[in-house]
């Protein structure tokens, strides 16, 4: 039935009212957040929660909070956080409460530096932990001080890397995984699939990465703990300690509750001692802006963040649940809007990602190449991961910077698929395929590879590696494909070794990446940038009440997640994985870091 014409008046006035009514919501709620901005009283000491979730970056957006949305704190607003204490002359020091940060060692090492870089203003910084793994003590032994409670422990027992395979579980289902890799001593993602164990390659370069990072680790705590490497790796030896057999040998510095730490601020501070100590958590203090301070203005440098695994598409954020992903037409699109922008003096890449689509890695590298020609420099600033994807994405940067503990290379790639003929024979199920062209079966999902299917995929895979990835590399580092192709072969190296292999050319954070960014645009190194953020973040209530893009796969998505996350935390990832490698049944090639690494 036909809508009268009143009935069409009414829908659209009722339709003005609600839009200036949800207007005048959100003007009185940012009013209102405005003038509520906290005040930081002088002699303050700044409490930064160091836990959870730290995502590279999220948008802190204030009309989210005003409706009690909660907005995780990001690894980049930690940062800022630190930049900016180091500055405010309100702020007298810093306490960390570390509690098992979601973060790899890339970043626990840019963490690192930016306490250390802070605790030159002369400001102490003091950490607490309850308990202290590997990670939470590498974090707060760049503290001047670190306390546990009494009854607190340290778990410095040494590094574990564990390596899941499912290959018994495919037989047992009838699955059989056919690959093709490139690299295949070194490039073993489909090893977790193909085999029950390690092969010969991917035990060399799981034992050269802990290798590195443990010696990295004693390090850093002897410098830090005034002691020698080997003292460090005995007390690791006969770990793990409770509080006070920590403190006898040095690793902590007091046995404390919370409350007496705040009473350790006050004596070091200079208050008296009837005065309350006065602190400003994290979340307040994200509120002051970091341009208030001196800090993050000047001329505009874009920074841009490709975070997660590499796919086709837009990026995802991961604000609504799910694993961020880094998309190539929001990237592109974000690296041609900084090249295109006369104000943009050059462009940071912070690459956080073990990579994926090689088709999408190529697009973005096709963009820096761009951007590059419109005389913009380009730097890449690695966090935990920039391999295999993620080192084609960076590789044709002017400049790379990657954190020792940084993970890159695994220069090669691997397509495949799944023969899945004995499931569908132990489920009853049968089926035939009528084909038109000698290659038309070439992705059926219950035939093995006809030799001809076989060599085909063979072409495209050699095609990838040795027409594109290989040149590229070796354009954008100024080598031979020879010399890429002998550290490459899927070969996984730490950011150290990256730069003894000619992959990396400063060892740095985002900082670093800032500061020789300046460097290349000519832009003075005494004198702060503005940092612009490519695509500029979106709106709340845009990301909310988004309606574009296929509603019934935007479900479907969430659908997987919730069911991914009710798996065990050691399958969750390799089932993203097992989600991107779903991509090879329709001939994408992909390159990804051959194993899901998490050491503890």
């Amino acid at each position: 039935m036909a809508m009268s014409k009143t009935g069409k008046t009414l829908l659209i006035i009722g339709g003005i009212l609600f839009a200036l009514v949800l207007v005048a919501v959100i003007g009185l709620a940012l009013l209102v957040e405005s003038a509520g901005r906290p005040n930081v009283s002088s002699n303050s000491v700044l409490v930064l929660n160091v836990s959870g979730d730290l995502p590279d970056y999220s948008y802190d957006d204030p009309t989210a909070r005003i409706f009690g949305f909660r907005q995780p704190q990001s690894f980049t607003s930690l940062l800022t956080q630190l930049r900016k204490a180091k500055v405010d002359k309100r702020v007298s020091a810093v306490l960390l409460e570390v509690q098992f940060p979601q973060i790899g060692w890339g970043k626990a090492d840019e963490l690192r530096d930016a306490i250390i870089d802070l605790k030159q203003s002369g400001k102490p910084v003091y950490a607490y932990m309850e308990i202290g793994s590997n990670k939470e003590y590498y974090i707060a032994s760049a503290a001047d001080k670190i306390f546990l409670p009494p009854t607190g422990d340290l778990y410095v027992n040494g590094f574990a890397a564990n390596v899941m395979f499912y290959r018994g579980t495919l037989d047992k289902i009838g699955v059989e995984p056919e690959f093709i890799q490139i690299g295949p001593k070194y490039k073993n993602a489909p090893d977790q699939y193909l085999r029950k164990d390690m092969g010969e390659g991917h035990r060399e370069v799981m034992n050269s990465i802990l290798d590195s990072y443990f010696n990295r680790y004693a390090q850093a705590i002897a410098d830090a703990r005034k002691k020698t490497p080997e003292d460090v790796k005995a007390l690791i030896d006969n770990a793990p300690y409770n509080a006070v057999k920590a403190k006898e040998l040095g690793l902590i510095d007091d046995t404390l509750y919370r409350e007496q730490v705040d009473a350790e601020l006050k004596k070091q501070l200079g208050y008296n001692e009837n005065e309350k100590l006065r602190t400003i958590g994290s979340g307040e203090y994200r509120e002051i802006r970091a341009d208030s301070l001196g800090l993050n203005n000047g001329q505009s440098v874009a920074v841009i963040y490709a975070s997660g695994a590499i796919v086709g598409g837009r990026s995802s954020d991961g604000t609504f649940g799910g694993e961020q992903t880094t998309g190539s037409d929001t990237v592109v699109q974000a690296i041609n809007d900084a090249a295109a922008d006369s104000s943009i003096k050059a462009i940071v890449l912070r690459v956080d990602s073990p990579g994926g689509s090689a088709l999408a890695s190529d697009l973005m590298w096709h963009a820096i190449e761009n951007a590059k020609a419109k005389n913009k420099p380009v730097v890449v600033s690695m966090s935990d991961y920039a391999a295999s994807g993620g080192y084609y994405i960076s590789c044709n940067a002017n400049k790379i910077v990657a954190e020792p503990n940084t993970l890159t290379g695994s220069i090669g790639m691997f397509t495949g698929k799944m023969n899945i003929k004995g499931l569908y024979n132990w489920l009853g199920i049968s089926n035939e395929y009528i084909l038109r062209g000698k290659n038309a079966g070439l992705f059926r999902e219950s035939e093995k590879w006809s030799e001809s299917e076989k060599a085909k995929m063979v072409e495209s895979a050699n095609t990838v590696y040795y027409d594109n990835f290989l040149p590229k590399v070796a354009k954008g580092r100024n080598m031979t494909t020879e010399a890429v192709n002998a550290i490459g072969q899927g070969h996984v190296w730490t950011g150290t070794q990256g730069k003894e292999k000619g992959l990396v050319d400063e060892i740095g954070g985002m900082e670093k990446a800032i500061e020789i960014a300046k460097q290349l645009a000519n832009l003075p190194a005494d004198k702060d940038v503005k940092r612009v953020v490519f695509p500029a973040p979106r709106p709340f209530f845009e990301s909310l009440f988004d309606s574009s893009g296929d509603e019934s796969e935007a479900k479907a998505k969430q659908q997987q997640e919730v069911l991914i996350n009710a798996m065990p935390k050691e399958m969750q990832r390799a089932l993203r994985f097992a989600a991107i490698f779903d991509k090879m049944n329709r001939g994408e090639a992909i390159m990804m870091l051959p194993f899901d690494l998490e050491i503890k």
